[in-house]
């Protein structure tokens, strides 16, 4: 199942003091992650934790929400393009 995540810029604990990060949340639970960075690695970074931290046990395939507003072909592509990079 395709599950929307919001994702927002966040200030995280770095060891040295505060760092830039990215933050996603599941539409469907609600369940969240963090990424340092906040670039579109990070971003995926978040998703993929989502995928692999599901508190539900789901297997879905998490996209950034923003991907909706896009052609649904085009986000689509983009999406799986972009869990390609990950394995």
């Amino acid at each position: 199942m395709r599950v929307r995540c919001s994702i927002d810029e966040i200030e995280m604990d770095g060891d040295f003091g505060p760092v830039a990060g990215v933050f996603a949340s599941c539409s469907r639970c609600a369940y969240e992650t963090e990424s340092f960075g906040t670039d579109e690695a990070s971003v995926r970074r978040c998703l993929a934790l989502m995928r692999e931290e599901c508190p539900n046990g789901e297997c879905n395939f998490y996209v950034h929400e923003e991907d909706e507003d896009e052609d649904e072909a085009t986000s689509w592509r983009a999406t799986a393009e972009r869990w390609r990079r990950l394995r």
